[in-house]
């Protein structure tokens, strides 16, 4: 056996210079022993109440040897990594067949031995050729990113604090059985493995033991994940912050349509690539018709084209597969590990990247409830389903990310904070972009980051309660795999002086970079938009400061992001908003110039600079660079000849309304548009001799 403190350097040194080869199907393998019922029971659970046929991790306590044959029958036809028989070895797992949670622990230890037999009795013939053993983890039965209630979109059938109390029991289990490196497998809900790799880093912190871990998941045709619907790139941000020894993919697809994949994992993915696909899809009996010489070719032009460092098959495949493969890929150089530039990645179901030549990134803010009264009324009548279409019109609007908070009085703001992101994680036109989970109240962030898939942004920590509360929070938001606004605030108070802002976030940044370990693309300041024109003479200078603050911020804390709640800047025109978009709008202008990366703003209803009146405009920049003593004065005076309503918000496109009837209900599907659907699927029925034929046609 490799010591694990060493395993990891020599799994890199060996990614490196060769590709290695995973093993095949447990599940296929133990179909071949044409094990009935009972037999699958033994005599310790011949009693059992329920079926088992189905649970094969229990073969390991009822059939160890058996399974131990199976890993040699793999190590010998080339493996140089094999599997636990623990793909549903979990709480939650053992739950379907009512086992006690006990069995786990059991499972695990029993079926690390059974692979580690193999693996060392294989090492001590060839010790210049070491093998390993991967823990292998399911993504159990559940799913956190969606729901399983036809009546309830926002219904979820399990916690994500759950799934981290039934990973941590395996991947406790399995370290201490000894493997070598854990593989959370077929991860077809990425909520699910941000779970397991919480989890995991909880173990490594109680045990000291670092063990490399893999990471595959499942995609579609589309090339979404199998469940959750996420693409590669937003699945790739959403786990950036967890080292990886390799990421890849398997099952449900064979090589070919698994091809295009691999392909785009390989260029975007920092870590080392794996593929084990299925042998093809099923025909109509549920077999896999692949051959291991048709696979293998498959297999060695991935290798061939520069995308993979390990190999190996899921469903259908057998030692001869194994062998097929090693023998086709033996002399083949493996994947170079990609470069990634250090970008501030984001994602809903599809990934944001923010490149250096990307536009001023504009977050909705109008899913606020203390900066919106119509959502704040919605959320306190619970009108959960109309506060979803706010999202949906920042997103049409224009938002890149939206801001989502519930910190208002008599409000459940954990519980508003998760049934409202459970909702808009159901409707795929905003889910496709990140959130921003901004609350006061660090109870609230926790209850948002357990509900999110993607890579989200954390709106805000500050260095308010001290350093150690600070690094506490942090660590938290980096180990649930968010990037993190950080507001220029001490245990002195807000900021509102250039130096003390640029100072607060300087000692933020050293102590996130240099004790947390976050990149500085994941940091995101915000050094305090306050509000000009108060009549307050120590406010006059507010704006300037914000833009010349920013301006230092990106010079002393490279990589570091900048942003900023724009609509604070207006308050004192509150009613007008033709004055406080005009404000928006010349304050943008100049603070865009110094360096701000994105804002909260109202999408869709943005002045445009250019278009601003003149007159108002020379009064607002008199304002917000305090350029007279009376600016204040003179744009009071000026806002009451041009009071108004202001820009409209853009307006929904119904065009798509004028379409036919399934076309009309195609497109509300796919958009997840209810507001139309009655109407239309009583038009379609009279249409259709059957129901039935609306359900198989349009929908």
């Amino acid at each position: 056996m490799a010591t694990r403190t060493g395993t990891e350097a020599m799994l890199q040194e060996l990614l490196a210079s060769r590709i290695l080869v995973l093993d095949g199907a447990m599940g296929t393998m133990v179909q071949a022993l044409k094990l009935d019922e009972a037999a699958i029971r033994g005599d310790r659970f011949a009693g059992h109440n329920k079926d088992l046929k189905n649970f094969v991790d229990v073969l390991c306590l009822t059939h160890p040897d058996s399974v131990t044959e199976i890993h040699r029958r793999y190590l010998d036809a080339g493996a140089d990594i094999v599997e636990t028989n623990t793909f549903g070895a979990s709480t939650i797992g053992v739950d379907e067949f009512d086992f006690p949670h006990e069995l786990v622990r059991e499972i695990n230890l029993s079926a690390a031995a059974c692979a580690r037999a193999a693996v060392d009795e294989f090492n001590l013939r060839t010790p210049s050729r070491p093998r390993f053993v991967a823990g292998s983890i399911g993504p159990t039965t559940k799913a956190a990113s969606i729901s399983t209630s036809v009546e309830d979109p926002g219904f979820r059938s399990v916690t994500f604090d759950e799934l981290v109390d039934s990973y941590h029991a395996q991947v406790s289990a399995l370290i201490e059985g000894g493997v070598d490196l854990l593989l959370p497998e077929t991860v077809i809900d990425t909520l699910n493995l941000k779970a397991c790799l919480f989890a995991i880093q909880k173990c490594i912190a109680e045990t000291g033991c670092e063990v490399p871990v893999m990471v595959s998941a499942t995609f579609d045709r589309s090339g979404a994940t199998f469940v959750s619907g996420q693409g590669v790139a937003a699945f790739c941000n959403a786990i950036s912050h967890f080292p990886l020894l390799s990421i890849g993919m398997n099952c449900a697809l064979g090589p070919q349509l698994m091809r295009p994949l691999v392909e785009e994992l390989s260029q975007i993915a920092p870590a080392f690539i794996s593929c084990h696909p299925n042998a093809g899809l099923p025909n109509e009996m549920g077999a896999y018709d692949l051959s291991p010489g048709q696979m293998a070719e498959m297999i060695a032009e991935f290798a061939h084209n520069g995308w993979v460092n390990i190999v190996g098959g899921c469903c259908g495949t057998t030692p001869e597969h194994i062998r097929a493969m090693c023998d086709a890929v033996e002399s083949i150089t493996p994947h170079q590990k990609t470069t990634v530039e250090p970008y501030t990645r984001l994602s809903g179901t599809q990934a944001l990247t923010l490149r250096p030549e990307s536009n001023f990134l504009m977050i909705g803010e109008r899913t606020n409830v203390t900066g919106s009264r119509r959502f704040a009324r919605l959320i306190r009548d619970e009108l959960f389903e109309e506060a979803v279409e706010v999202a949906r019109q920042q997103v049409t609007g224009g938002a890149a990310v939206i801001d989502i908070n519930m910190d208002a009085d008599l409000l459940d703001s954990e519980e508003a904070m998760t049934r409202y992101l459970n909702l808009i994680a159901g409707e795929p036109d905003v889910a496709t972009v990140p959130v921003m989970i901004d609350s006061s109240k660090w109870s609230v962030i926790e209850a948002g980051l357990k509900c999110v898939q993607g890579k989200a942004i954390v709106n805000s920590i500050s260095l308010k309660d001290g350093e150690e509360e600070f690094f506490r929070r942090a660590t938290l938001v980096r180990r649930y795999g968010a990037a993190v606004v950080v507001m220029a605030f001490d245990e002195q108070g807000q900021a509102t002086q250039v130096d003390d802002k640029v100072r607060i976030c300087q000692r933020a940044f050293q102590l996130l970079t240099k004790r947390v370990g976050f990149p500085p693309e994941d940091i995101i300041f915000d050094p305090n938009i306050l509000t000009v024109a108060t009549g307050i003479e120590e406010h006059n200078n507010y704006a300037v400061n914000f833009i010349e603050a920013t301006r230092r911020i990106k010079r002393d804390c490279p990589g570091a992001k900048v942003s900023g709640g724009v609509s604070n800047i207006s308050f004192s025109f509150r009613g007008n908003d033709v004055v406080r978009e005009a404000m928006h709008s010349a304050f943008l202008y100049h603070a865009i110039g110094a360096g701000l990366d994105m804002g909260i703003v109202n999408a869709g209803q943005l002045e445009v600079y250019q278009e601003v009146p003149k007159e108002l405009l020379e009064r607002v920049e008199d304002v917000l660079f305090n350029r007279r003593d009376d600016a204040t004065e003179r744009l009071v005076v000026f806002a009451e000849s041009v009071s108004g309503p202001g820009k409209k918000a853009k307006e929904e496109n119904l065009q798509w309304r004028q379409s036919d009837v399934t076309e009309r209900l195609t497109h509300a599907l796919v958009k997840g548009i209810d507001k139309f659907i009655e109407e239309d699927v009583e038009e379609a029925r009279q249409c259709h001799e059957r129901c039935l034929h609306i359900i198989e046609g349009p929908l």
